[in-house]
């Protein structure tokens, strides 16, 4: 017979660094305050200041340990800041959320250059080279966790978002490929794709009847995710509970692709 005691302890993060990329705002901020809440101590790198003084509040309240730092995530000297502050400040990292992203909604005959490059140097190449690096770091500590933030674009093509749904296939590629490397290291790496959820981001589209509607019909469990549901998510993928999760990419849909 199994003994399950060690379930006690599989998900809690006590003294775990999270560093966490866009982490102040919509789904990262939903992430951070989940992992904090199951012990870890949160990095947040971010592009600005958006939220710090009510989330400092919130955590002081709590007794929860935050620090962030702030850069341009496309630009190598912001990255090697990143690392080096996290290090500096909780002398290691355990796991590193790649959440920051961004978006251009333009038809394809449309597009510009600029916008690809813009969108794809966000969510994919910085993605690479701070993955990279911090990999270095777990290598050195025997271990670590990537989590990498998909979409249902990394399954499906979308329409108006070719960079968009280009740079989250990318984010699936990239995350087998770490995997298969780096696996015998003890560094898992594994992705999660949020469908439709509950965010300030969608509210326009849940106010459209009709548009709503069409999305509901499509979604097996009949609702829209909580961000809550996302950040669960998360919090599995940090613990040890996924120690034998490498390379897989995990829809938090309701069933969305299933249909």
């Amino acid at each position: 017979m199994i003994n399950y005691d060690y379930l006690k302890d599989m998900f809690g993060l006590e003294n775990k660094v999270v560093v966490i990329t866009g982490g102040n705002s919509g789904l990262g901020k939903d992430y951070a305050e989940a992992l904090a809440s199951c012990g870890a101590k949160i990095f947040i790198f971010a592009y600005d200041k958006t939220n710090v003084d009510e989330m400092k509040k919130q955590y002081n309240e709590n007794k929860w340990e935050l620090e962030f730092e702030f850069g341009d995530i496309t630009k190598q000297e912001s990255r090697d800041k990143l690392i080096k502050s996290c290090l500096d400040r909780f002398k290691r990292i355990d796991v590193l959320v790649n959440n920051a992203g961004t978006i251009s909604r333009t038809p394809i005959l449309e597009g510009t250059d600029n916008e690809w490059h813009k969108v794809m140097d966000i969510n994919l190449n910085s993605i690479y080279s701070l993955s990279r690096e911090v990999c270095k770091v777990f290598k050195k500590q025997g271990g670590g966790k990537i989590i990498n933030i998909a979409s249902m674009l990394a399954f499906q093509g979308g329409k108006f978002v070719p960079s968009y749904a280009a740079s989250k296939h990318g984010i699936s590629g990239i995350t087998k490929a770490f995997a298969n490397e780096l696996a015998e290291y003890n560094i898992n790496v594994n992705a999660i794709a949020p469908g439709y959820i509950e965010t300030a981001n969608t509210a326009p589209i849940r106010a459209d009847k009709e548009r709503n509607k069409s999305i509901l019909d499509r979604i097996p469990a009949g609702r829209w995710g909580k961000p809550s549901d996302v950040a669960a998510t998360c919090v599995f993928l940090a613990s040890k509970a996924s120690d034998y999760c490498n390379g897989y990419i995990f829809a938090v849909d309701g069933g969305w692709l299933a249909r």
